[in-house]
């Protein structure tokens, strides 16, 4: 039986390739957990600058798997309430993770599917990608991935697409906000490279840093506190020694240490 999670190293890039091509690389419980486990173990290791998150076979990640489905729907609530906390669990894992993150969507991306790739901070599809917020067609609603996907495409957007169920396609996603780019297949991995290659030569530090000061900004109301703490982290950055080095690249028209050998 094949794992249903490759862990792929190419340098300071870790790829985690969802594995269950046969069913679309649905989640189940052994998904959840192995994906959880990669991406923690990923945060721990200072070697890895990027993640990118992929799949098998013709589905990007057709949601809850059936079997796994059926056998919630028979245990008790709080049964389904644990279940429900471990699918938390992983989201937050991949929104909160100190790595830049890149989704590389093909095929269909529904439930679940549209979680990880509202969690990632860069998505790219192609034009065949179709998604789904499809829990409304059996009585139920996306409530886990609820605050990634509103904070990935709104509130109005996510008012439709979680009370419809439509099924919509990659030029929509990306003009909600859910895709950043759209490209053809046949460029998919040239154009996930780009994003690689410009994450690479940024600060690893600054690089790392950069999701959690979008949600700081995005959450202060108060702008004299706002107005100090920026002004504390960028002092605090200036002087420290991945700052100095890239400052002291600029300067002297060099390139950063962290980029590889000049």
């Amino acid at each position: 039986m094949s794992h249903p999670l490759l862990s792929l190293r190419e340098g300071p890039v870790c790829r985690l390739r969802m594995n269950r091509p046969d069913l679309h690389n649905a989640f189940d419980a052994v998904l959840i957990a192995a994906l959880t486990g990669a991406l923690e173990a990923a945060s721990g290791d200072e070697a890895v600058r990027v993640v990118i998150l992929e799949a098998e076979g013709p589905s990007f990640s057709a949601g809850a798997d059936l079997n796994w489905m059926r056998g919630m729907a028979s245990a008790s609530e709080e049964a389904n309430r644990q279940d429900a906390l471990a699918l938390a669990r992983l989201m937050r894992t991949l929104d909160d993770l100190p790595k830049p993150t890149i989704a590389r969507v093909h095929g269909a991306a529904f439930g679940g599917g549209v979680g990880l790739v509202a969690c990632c901070d860069i998505a790219i599809g192609t034009p065949e990608a179709k998604f789904g917020l499809t829990e409304s067609k059996l009585g139920l609603l996306p409530a886990v991935i609820s605050p990634y996907v509103i904070e990935a495409i709104g509130a109005r957007q996510a008012r439709r697409w979680f009370a419809t169920a439509e099924i919509f396609n990659a030029a929509e996603a990306q003009r909600i906000g859910l895709l950043h780019d759209v490209v053809n297949a046949t460029a998919l991995d040239s154009a996930v490279q780009r994003q690689v290659d410009f994450l690479l030569k940024a600060g690893p530090i600054a690089a790392a840093s950069a999701k959690r000061l979008v949600r700081r900004v995005a959450g202060e109301t108060d702008r004299d506190r706002l107005d100090a703490d920026n002004a504390a982290l960028i002092a605090k950055l200036r002087v420290s020694p991945e700052g100095q080095e890239g400052l002291g690249a600029f300067l002297e028209k060099r390139k950063p240490s962290w980029t590889g050998p000049n």
